[in-house]
């Protein structure tokens, strides 16, 4: 029987002589030497290259620079492990041996170390083959921060060249104490838009603004405005951000412009209140623009990035089930929708079921040197995803992927299983145990 208990028995026995060097060695590797979204050239061939060695059907080059490895291994369910390769255009300033070596360019969000999770994932299930039957397929995707890599990879035909899977299990790392696994059923992460505002205006010298139409004063003012959307015109109950990222005008001291752009960005979770915040702005741009007495209106643009991503119940109860039984009850814990935003969902095939879920990984040191009382006020004040001194404790690259499915049977789902690690570790000094290797395995029925 496929109790959480026995596939975490079996998955502890599969990955007992996983060691810890071997992953870290390609962790540090692809920390040095990160790349940005669709030139993730040599990352690709990294993981290309361990997949094929491990005995998988390697395709390269899918989406752009795209990885997809599919271990074929009898009858039984078709599982997805998701991992993104690119990096962030942010200068690292973490001081680490293993840094970045490309000017401008780092691993800030832990791709990374996603990519090593996946590849110790598929090492440790190609040499277990005798203990799981079904299908593994192995998705190495490109371009998560641009927000196109999964659209391109569907686009390149993942859905009509590869097995269509039963389920896909993607995580992330996170930061919070090194060693929890947070866990949300249903809606887990916020949908994106990109909002790209043009105003146009009558540019001339600065000493005669009387003679212009000033764009820069009407972008401010709508920068102004805009902040009111979210305060007075979205219902409290919902969670909405929405963030004017980009300010650009002009070229020198004493020249109006001519014109103004802004660069917005607006995470939801409801479509309804999506559509609400996007007339909104609109009609802020508009009228202001108006009332400025521009010459030609301005130009709005939406680009949707991200949807919302929505754990199916079921399959993130049974994954949260067997993390519990891996690494005790305290270290699972569900701390709501994320206002971040993520195009793993984009891969599933419309009503296959997905899972997506955090593994923390701030050191203990950094992290009983913060500052707060309570978990929220912690996890504000130590270095996240995107900050330059964004460094993963490397206790995290063992516990850091489980994944166990099972075959279906009549009336039951396909169940699957993943790793993380972090309780309330703000409110309490619980601290997670330690194993000494990670878990991977497709259960065998």
């Amino acid at each position: 029987m496929n109790t959480p208990t026995a596939v975490a028995r079996l998955t502890q026995e599969i990955t007992a002589g996983l060691r810890a060097a071997a992953l870290e060695d390609l962790y540090q590797d692809l920390h040095r030497h990160p790349e940005l979204a669709f030139q993730e050239h040599r990352t690709a061939a990294k993981l290309a290259a361990r997949l094929r060695a491990a005995g998988y059907d390697v395709t390269e080059g899918v989406g752009g620079t795209g990885v997809v490895g599919v271990l074929p291994n009898g009858d039984g369910p078709t599982v997805w492990l998701r991992g993104d390769m690119d990096a962030l255009p942010v200068q690292e300033a973490t001081g680490l041996e293993y840094a970045s070596t490309v000017d401008g360019v780092m691993h800030a969000c832990g791709h990374d170390l996603h990519v090593t999770w996946l590849a110790g994932a598929a090492d440790a299930l190609a040499a277990a083959r005798a203990r799981w039957s079904g299908t593994l397929v192995v998705v190495g995707q490109p371009a998560e921060e641009s927000g196109g890599g999964a659209a391109a990879m569907f686009a390149d035909g993942l859905h009509t060249r590869f097995p269509l899977p039963d389920v896909v299990l993607g995580q992330h790392v996170a930061p919070g104490l090194a060693g929890f696994y947070p866990h949300t059923p249903g809606l887990t992460m916020s949908a994106s838009d990109d909002i790209d505002v043009v105003v146009h205006g009558v540019g001339g010298h600065g000493s005669r603004p009387e003679s212009t139409t000033d764009p820069v004063v009407t972008a401010a003012y709508i920068v102004t405005r805009l902040q009111t959307v979210v305060s007075r015109e979205v219902a409290a109950a919902h969670s909405v951000v929405l963030t004017v990222g980009q300010f650009h005008a002009g070229t020198k001291h004493n020249i109006i412009p001519a014109e103004a752009r802004l660069a917005l960005n607006l995470r939801t979770q409801d479509a309804t209140v999506r559509d609400r915040v996007l007339r909104a702005v609109h009609r802020i741009v508009e009228g202001e623009c108006r009332t400025a007495g521009c010459p030609t209106p301005p130009e709005v643009t939406v680009r949707p990035g991200y949807p919302n991503t929505v754990n199916d119940t079921v399959l993130d109860g049974e994954i949260a089930a067997v993390h519990r039984e891996l690494f005790g009850p305290p270290t699972v814990l569900d701390f709501g929708p994320a206002m971040g935003s993520e195009d793993f969902s984009l891969l599933a095939p419309e009503g296959v079921p997905y899972d997506f879920w955090y593994v923390t990984s701030t050191p203990s040191a950094v992290w009983d040197a913060a500052p707060g009382a309570v978990l929220a006020e912690k996890i504000g004040n130590v270095p996240g995803n995107h900050s330059p001194l964004f460094a993963p404790d490397l206790s995290v690259l063992l516990p850091g992927w489980t994944a166990s499915a099972t075959r279906r049977r009549p009336h039951a789902r396909t169940g699957c299983a993943g790793l993380g690690r972090m309780s309330r570790a703000g409110q309490t000094r619980l601290r997670p145990r330690r194993l000494p290797a990670v878990s991977f395995s497709l259960t065998r029925w």
